[in-house]
């Protein structure tokens, strides 16, 4: 079950490398973010806000990466089983919802807006119908994978052999 760690690393990786590109300038896919209107216009615009959010986001990517490896690398066991373990359940859950978005964007909220059951503000109709065609095809589906990646990560180092459920592991033990 290690694969479920190392993916998560690679969509987290993918993700802060692409935050990190638009922190310093590059427009990869900042057009597609789906954002409201006049948050979309302040990403475009390079809005001091914005370029220090995709910093924010890089660094916790890099932390993101280091978390996942925490739970199949014998130097995470040195680090508290009970907070590894929430973070990766909860980045997995939020994912997860994210994907399926009850509120906004997401499989149900751009099923909703494309079918016109939810239409959108007509001032930006068209563009709010672009931007849930890209998070159907693009977003959601990478949200869905990441998250049920941090859920089997999660799933496996809560499960993993050799730890006890006090969340020590005796000195003599092998680290699995």
């Amino acid at each position: 079950m290690r694969w479920a760690a190392y993916g998560t690393c690679v969509c987290t990786a993918a993700y802060g490398l692409m935050k990190l590109a638009q922190a310093l300038g590059a427009t990869a896919l900042a057009d597609k973010d789906p954002l409201r209107p006049d948050l979309r216009e302040r990403l475009l615009a390079r809005d001091p806000l914005f370029v220090a959010s995709h910093w924010i986001l890089f660094t916790a990517a890099v932390v993101g990466i280091l978390l996942a490896l925490a739970t199949v690398r014998p130097w995470g066991n040195r680090l508290p089983r009970r907070l590894i373990a929430f973070t990766t359940w909860a980045l997995g859950v939020f994912m997860v919802i994210r994907s399926i978005g009850p509120v906004g964007f997401g499989f149900l909220g751009d099923a909703l807006i494309l079918t016109g059951l939810r239409p959108p503000p007509a001032r930006y109709a068209e563009l709010t119908r672009h931007l849930a065609h890209w998070d159907l095809m693009l977003w959601s589906p990478f949200f869905l994978t990441w998250g049920v990646l941090w859920i089997a990560t999660a799933w496996h180092f809560t499960r993993r052999k050799g730890v006890r459920q006090t969340g020590t592991r005796h000195p003599l033990e092998p680290v699995p």
